[in-house]
C-alpha cells in the first residue's frame, strides 16, 4: 500500500485558492464545502481551509545555501520533467519565486532541483525533483 499525506492549510479566499491550485498548479479538485476545498497534489490530499484573520503566511526563514527558506512551507517531490513544467507555469502566471529554481548539491549525494514560491494567501510551497530518487535521503 502506498502511503499518502494529508495536509490542511489556511487560505484567505477559496476561489483564489481554486484558481491557484487548480489553474496554475493543475491540481484536480476533490470534495468541498462552504469553508474548505480538497485538492489532489500529485496523489496527496491537501485541504485549503478558509482562514481565521491573520492565520496565513510565512512567519520566519532559515538560511540554507545562501537562501532564506520560508518557514513554514510544504510541497512535493516530483519527476524532473514535471518540475520544469511547474516552474514554467509559475513564471507564466507572473508569480514571483521566493527562491528561483536551481540545483542544490550539484554532483554530490542528494543532488536535487528545488524552487520556492507563495500561494495567493502567502503559504510557502517547495517543489523538488531528483534525477535519482534513491538520493532523497542521501548524506
Amino acid at each position: 500500500m502506498n502511503t499518502l499525506f494529508h495536509l490542511a492549510f489556511p487560505v484567505r479566499d477559496l476561489e483564489e485558492a481554486r484558481a491557484f491550485y487548480s489553474g496554475v498548479l493543475g491540481c484536480p479538485e476533490g470534495r468541498s464545502a462552504a469553508a474548505w476545498v480538497d485538492f489532489d497534489l500529485y496523489g496527496h490530499q491537501i485541504v485549503a481551509h478558509l482562514r481565521p484573520p491573520g492565520a496565513c503566511g510565512v512567519e520566519a526563514s532559515n538560511a540554507v545555501d545562501g537562501h532564506d527558506v520560508p518557514v513554514p512551507h510544504f510541497g512535493v517531490i516530483i519527476p524532473l520533467d514535471e518540475w520544469h513544467q511547474i516552474a514554467a507555469r509559475v513564471r507564466r502566471a507572473g508569480i514571483e519565486f521566493v527562491i528561483e529554481p536551481y540545483v542544490r548539491f550539484e554532483g554530490q549525494p542528494g543532488e536535487q532541483a528545488t524552487m520556492f514560491f507563495l500561494d495567493p494567501s502567502g503559504n510557502a510551497l517547495e517543489f523538488k525533483a531528483f534525477a535519482d530518487l534513491t538520493q532523497v535521503f542521501a548524506k
